[in-house]
C-alpha cells in the first residue's frame, strides 16, 4: 500500500512525518557488518573512480567490517564533509554502485555503498569535530551561498586555517538539501543537523537573509575580503512559453517542494485532490510527482517530450515514480494550457511526438489531460541580480570559470550548480566547493602551482 492510499483509505489527517517517512531506511548494525563483508576491497577500486568526491570507499567499508564506525566516518569526511546527505540523495546506482564489480557476479547486485556510507555517518560519535583546523593564515574569505558547494568550500577553508563569512539569501542554510530535495529523502531535519555538524569545525560565521545584489554586493565583498567564493546555485525555473501559463494552479515544482519542506502541517499546503500534471523528466519532476501522490492527489501524470530512455531521471528514480503509481506519459510535448472562466487551470493539451532523422517532430496528433494543477519541472537557470555592477562572465547561461574555479574577476572563485562544471548533483557541488577552497587557499598563501 502506498503512502497515498494510506491517506485516502485509513487516516484522514496524517502528519507530514507519517507521509514522508524515509524512502531508504537505514541498515541495522548487523546488516551493515554483513553487507560490508561483500566488498572485495579491490586494489584498483572502480567505485572510487566513479565517486565524484574521491571517497576511499574500500577503506571505509573495511572499517565498518571491523566495527570501527568512527574510522569509517573519518575516511568519508576527509573527502566529503557532507557524506551524510550525499549517502541519502546521491544517485549511487549510476555512480559508485554501478561501477561495483559485484555487478558482474552471479547475484548481479552491487555492494550497498550508499547505505553503508549512511551507516557510518549516522552512527559515528566524536568528542570534537573529526577534522581539526590548521593554524591561522590570517586570511578571511567571503562565501556567497550556504548550499552544498558553499558549505563544503567554507568548511575546507576553515580546516586550512582561514576565517570564513558565509552570506545566505534564505533564513536557513543547506540550499537544495533544505529547500529542494524530496521530503522522503532527507527526513527529520537532517539538513539542519548536518549544517550544525559542519559549523562545529569553527571559524565559520553564517549571515542569513543576505542576498547578492540586495543586502550584499560583489564589489564590496572583494574590497573587504581576501577572496570570494560564489556558490549561489540556480534560482529561476524555466518557462514553458505557453498561453495561460500564468493561470491559477500553474506552479513551479521547486517552489512547491520548498513550501512542502518548510511546512509543519498538511493543512498549510494547497494540494490538488483529484489530478495534477507534472511537465519534466528529471529528478525534480519525479520528486514532485511522488510527493503529490503521498499527499493524496489521486491521479498524477508526468509528461515528457521524448522516451523514457532519454529522461534525465535515473532508472531508479523512474522506478520510484512507478511504485508511487505515477503515470508516466512519454512522446508528448505541451502546446497549450487550458483555463476555465475563473482563470484556473483545467487541462493541458499535448502534441504527440516522434523522432525523424534524429530530430524531434510532432506527429500531428493531439490529446488533453484534465487537471487541477500543473507543476513545471523543466530545469532551472541562473538568476543574475540586475543591480550588480560587477559580476563574472557567463557561458551557456552559467558563471564561466577557468582553471581552479577562478572567474574573470580577480579574487573571485565559483563552484556548484551556478557554473557549467560537472553535473548538477549534490555530490558534485560538494566536490567543487572543496576543490575551490583548496585553490583559494593556495591563492591566498602564494602556493599556486606548487
Amino acid at each position: 500500500m502506498t503512502a497515498a492510499s494510506t491517506l485516502v483509505d485509513t487516516d484522514p489527517s496524517p502528519s507530514l512525518d507519517d507521509l514522508f517517512s524515509d524512502i531508504k531506511p537505514a541498515l541495522s548494525h548487523r546488516q551493515a557488518v554483513i553487507e560490508s563483508a561483500r566488498c572485495y576491497y579491490c586494489y584498483d577500486a572502480p567505485c572510487v573512480k566513479a565517486c565524484p568526491s574521491d571517497i576511499d570507499i574500500p577503506s571505509f567499508i573495511a572499517s565498518i567490517h571491523h566495527e570501527d564506525v568512527n574510522g569509517a566516518a573519518e575516511t568519508i569526511y576527509e573527502q566529503n564533509i557532507m557524506g551524510g546527505s550525499c549517502a541519502r540523495v546521491c544517485p549511487t546506482e549510476i555512480l559508485c554502485e554501478q561501477a561495483c564489480v559485484r555487478n558482474k557476479e552471479e547475484e548481479c547486485a552491487p555492494v550497498l555503498i550508499g547505505l553503508l556510507q549512511r551507516h557510518a555517518t549516522d552512527n559515528a560519535v566524536f568528542p570534537d569535530h573529526p577534522i581539526g583546523r590548521a593554524s591561522s593564515t590570517g586570511k578571511k574569505v567571503a562565501v556567497v551561498g550556504a548550499g552544498p558547494a558553499g558549505l563544503s568550500c567554507a568548511h575546507r577553508l576553515a580546516v586550512l586555517g582561514n576565517e570564513v563569512d558565509v552570506f545566505e539569501a534564505q533564513s536557513k542554510a543547506g540550499g537544495l538539501n533544505e529547500y529542494g530535495i524530496a521530503k522522503y529523502k532527507l527526513t527529520n531535519q537532517f539538513a539542519q543537523k548536518e549544517v550544525d555538524f559542519i559549523l562545529g569545525v569553527g571559524g565559520i560565521t553564517i549571515h542569513y537573509n543576505k542576498a547578492l545584489g540586495k543586502e550584499i554586493h560583489l564589489t564590496d565583498l572583494t574590497e573587504r575580503y581576501d577572496s570570494v567564493f560564489l556558490g549561489i546555485g540556480l534560482q529561476d525555473t524555466r518557462e514553458l512559453g505557453l498561453a495561460n501559463e500564468s493561470s491559477i494552479g500553474v506552479l513551479n515544482a521547486v517552489d512547491f517542494i520548498k513550501e512542502l519542506r518548510q511546512a509543519n502541517d498538511i493543512d498549510q499546503l494547497d494540494v490538488p485532490r483529484t489530478s495534477a500534471v507534472v511537465i519534466g523528466a528529471g529528478n525534480t519532476a519525479i520528486d514532485i510527482a511522488c510527493q503529490l501522490k503521498r499527499l493524496g492527489t489521486e491521479e498524477v501524470t508526468l509528461v515528457y517530450r521524448r522516451g523514457e530512455a532519454d529522461m534525465s531521471a535515473t532508472d531508479h528514480e523512474q522506478h520510484i515514480a512507478k511504485e508511487h503509481q505515477v503515470r508516466i506519459k512519454t512522446w508528448a510535448r505541451p502546446v497549450e494550457i487550458r483555463a476555465d472562466a475563473n482563470n484556473h487551470v483545467s487541462a493541458v493539451r499535448f502534441a504527440k511526438t516522434r523522432i525523424d532523422n534524429g530530430k524531434l517532430m510532432d506527429t500531428g496528433e493531439f490529446f488533453e489531460v484534465a487537471c487541477e494543477a500543473v507543476y513545471k519541472a523543466v530545469g532551472q537557470s541562473l538568476a543574475y541580480p540586475a543591480d550588480e555592477t560587477q559580476l563574472p562572465d557567463l557561458g551557456g547561461g552559467k558563471i564561466s570559470t577557468m582553471d581552479n574555479f577562478k572567474t574573470t574577476i580577480s579574487k573571485v572563485f565559483a563552484g556548484g550548480d551556478c557554473t557549467g562544471v560537472g553535473q548538477d548533483l549534490t555530490v558534485e557541488a560538494v566536490q567543487q566547493g572543496k576543490l575551490a577552497a583548496m585553490a583559494i587557499h593556495n591563492y591566498l598563501t602564494g602556493s599556486e602551482g606548487n
